[in-house]
């Protein structure tokens, strides 16, 4: 049916309620037939008529289907009530100002009760019907449900309802305990997440579906055991900001890793954020990398003025360009091809588009390859950043912010000390700049490229072993896009010169993070799949830290991120080191230049943490 027509036919219905409850009124308090009360009955039905039409219209009661009512409908129905009696009483007083009519108060409420009594009634009768006209699913595998909020009761309603749905709902379970006992939607709720195995046994369920989308990962992880250990399959209603985001396309999926890893959904401060990138033209170095794409994915979503991507590789910033010009056809976004090293080319750039934010993710990240490549870690991670950050003050930009990382704090790598020179040179640059620079630290990010998520399934698929260099070796994890979200956020709040530590939840055991993957893969870690300890590898950590002591830390406004307490950057002596470095990687590489090039980098940084085999530098 079209919706001018949905709409007259619900209109005339309101109206045959209107009069009917009028009628009734009439003859409930005067107690005689109708016609002989023709004028007040045909004074309030038109008045009752023109307002609550009215006040529906305006309420947008019209666009919504009578056989799908909810609960937001009977709220729409009270406001246009309210507002369509008094509407109606002014309207009685100044119509018994001009000629002295007036109809009695009784008759004045008792019709109004009638008629919100006599719509409401309607729409619920026509939900009623139309719910009992609906198929049922019963086939399909007998189905659990954790969770008996909101989630969970929107997954059971689409299960239920669903005809063609592989899953029947049989049982729930949640841990309020007011809860146990009931029904919703005529399925009883029937324990706690305690009483998982005996729930799985005394239904026979073949499915289990995670509904606490604000769950915390330990929770759902000891779910997930229980569900794998009986061999039953286990799906997870993910968080609505993923849906809404458009992260996830599908209500319900496989569980992953990352919510065995939950943690409480960020809340962004989306006025700040738009206030530095809205209608600006922001400049994102890396932009086709895990960390920049996500970047490029989120800034895109405030209305820059111009969007430019800079990347090495031809392909991956291709990819993330498409992406972007799908996503916001508007956008004006520049794809651009150059190296973060090349003073000239950034040059050009920062000229033809003078860019007034800029995120420089750029970096070489991988730490047991970056020991083999000295030079190109430091060309990469220092000069590149030198580079971009005295390109940002000569063109007058307003923000620059460095995407650093847990590494650059007390390294043992040349990744990560190579960082933290990064970090130091954009506050050596802060100092002398109107421009504000600011270092955004954070630790691994699950599912970037070259992590270990991406290793690990890529082993279960070829039948193990995992390897994991120690058993007691852990990392602090994060989404890409929690990660991404603080690093926009820690921009809104940079003045120059801080550096923000993101809050990484608790450190995650390797060793347990494989286990976790080969249960989600539906096998038994050391018996299906194994687990080989290989030894640390060049530069690694047993732990990762993310701050230094004696930088210390103190809140922003940020609940999720922490500021270090700053460095007297002038002790460091940068231009002088930097020329250091310079001279450095000019001479020819050879096993003594890379001992000479860990030298200047002690001197430099001093927590540098040597390996063994450099022996007493």
């Amino acid at each position: 049916m079209k919706s001018n027509t949905r709409m007259l036919l619900s209109t005339v219905a309101d109206i045959v309620i209107i009069f009917i409850a009028v009628t009734g009124s009439c003859y409930l308090l005067i107690g005689l037939p109708f016609m002989e009360f023709t004028r007040e009955a045909i004074y309030l039905t038109l008045l009752y008529s023109l307002t609550f039409i009215g006040s529906f219209l305006y309420f947008h009661v019209y666009k919504n289907f009578w056989r799908f009512v909810s609960d937001h409908d009977f709220y729409l129905i009270s406001k246009s009530s309210i507002l369509s009696i008094l509407i109606c009483w002014s309207s009685q007083i100044i119509l018994h100002e001009i000629n002295g009519f007036s109809i009695p108060v009784t008759l004045f409420i008792l019709s109004w009760f009638f008629i919100v009594f006599g719509l409401s009634f309607a729409r619920i009768a026509a939900r009623i019907v139309h719910g009992l006209n609906e198929t049922v699913n019963t086939n399909g595998k007998p189905t659990l449900i954790i969770g008996a909020g909101n989630a969970g009761r929107l997954v059971l309603n689409e299960l239920k309802k669903s005809h063609n749905s592989p899953l029947y709902p049989v049982a729930i379970i949640d841990d309020a305990i007011d809860k146990f006992d009931s029904e919703i939607f005529g399925i009883p709720v029937v324990g706690t997440r305690h009483d998982i195995q005996k729930v799985i046994k005394k239904y026979g369920i073949e499915m289990v579906i995670i509904a606490i989308p604000s769950a915390p990962g330990h929770e759902i992880a000891d779910i997930v055991n229980v569900c794998k250990s009986n061999q039953i399959d286990v799906k997870i209603f993910p968080r609505i900001n993923d849906l809404i985001n458009g992260r996830i396309t599908t209500s319900i999926r496989e569980v992953k890793v990352e919510d065995l890893l939950g943690r409480a959904p960020i809340e962004l401060d989306l006025e700040l954020i738009s206030s530095y990138l809205k209608n600006k033209t922001v400049l994102v170095t890396g932009a086709g990398g895990s960390i920049g794409s996500e970047l490029c994915r989120q800034i895109s979503d405030f209305n820059p003025a111009v969007l430019l991507l800079l990347g090495h590789g031809e392909n991956s910033i291709y990819l993330i360009e498409n992406e972007l010009r799908k996503r916001h056809p508007e956008l004006p976004i520049v794809p651009i091809i150059g190296d973060v090293q090349d003073r000239k080319r950034i040059q050009s750039v920062f000229a033809q588009y003078k860019p007034q934010v800029i995120f420089h993710a750029a970096a070489h990240k991988h730490v047991p390859l970056m020991e083999y490549n000295p030079t190109e870690a430091i060309k990469n991670n220092v000069f590149g950043t030198k580079v971009m950050a005295e390109c940002a003050h000569e063109t007058g930009a307003e923000k620059f912010v460095l995407v650093s990382t847990d590494k650059a704090v007390n390294p043992t790598s040349i990744m990560g000390v190579t960082k933290r020179i990064a970090e130091l040179y954009v506050q050596h640059i802060n100092a002398l700049s109107n421009t504000h620079y600011a270092v955004v630290r954070f630790g691994n990010v699950l599912g970037s490229r070259g992590s270990v998520i991406p290793l690990f399934k890529k082993q279960i698929l070829e039948g193990g072993p995992l390897t994991v260099t120690h058993p007691d070796m852990t990392r602090y994890f994060m989404t890409i896009p929690e990660a991404v979200q603080l690093v926009i956020q820690a921009g809104g709040l940079a003045h120059g010169g801080e550096t923000f530590v993101l809050d990484m939840g608790e450190p995650v055991k390797i060793s347990d993070l494989a286990k976790n993957l080969i249960t989600l893969s539906g096998l038994v870690p050391d018996k299906d799949i194994l687990i080989s300890y290989t030894g640390m590898r060049p530069g690694e950590k047993l732990y990762e830290e993310l701050l230094s002591t004696e930088e210390g830390n103190s809140s922003s406004k940020h609940e999720l991120i922490f500021i270090a307490k700053p460095v007297d950057i002038q002790t460091y002596n940068m231009p002088a080191h930097i020329q250091r470095l310079e001279e450095c990687i000019q001479v020819k590489e050879n096993e003594n230049a890379n001992l000479n090039i860990k030298i200047v980098l002690k001197e430099i940084v001093p927590s540098f943490q040597l390996s063994d085999s450099d022996g007493d530098l």
